[in-house]
């Protein structure tokens, strides 16, 4: 599993579980302060681009609704996602 260095990532709480999974779980955590490693950044942005930049909802239903209709739409363009977010070398 990938994570970036969130705190959450490495709070007493979840450590348990981390033992008790250590066998099935491989972390692997990216570099701090490294965004362009992490292809969720690039998802959060594009959505705040599509969706949430410059518009006023007036229901957590409606933001609920935009951001379901966002990720609808992108599942269904996975070459333009790859395009979009991962680095070809």
């Amino acid at each position: 599993m990938v994570l970036d260095n969130a705190r959450i990532h490495h709070a007493k709480l979840i450590q348990p579980f981390l033992k008790e999974n250590a066998g099935r779980l491989a972390l692997i955590f990216l570099p701090p302060y490294s965004p362009q490693l992490n292809l969720m950044e690039g998802v959060w942005k594009w959505l705040k681009e599509s969706v949430i930049n410059n518009v006023f909802f007036d229901h957590v239903q409606k933001i609920k609704q935009a951001v379901r209709g966002f990720l609808a739409d992108v599942n269904g363009r996975p070459l333009e996602v790859i395009d979009r977010l991962c680095v070809r070398m």
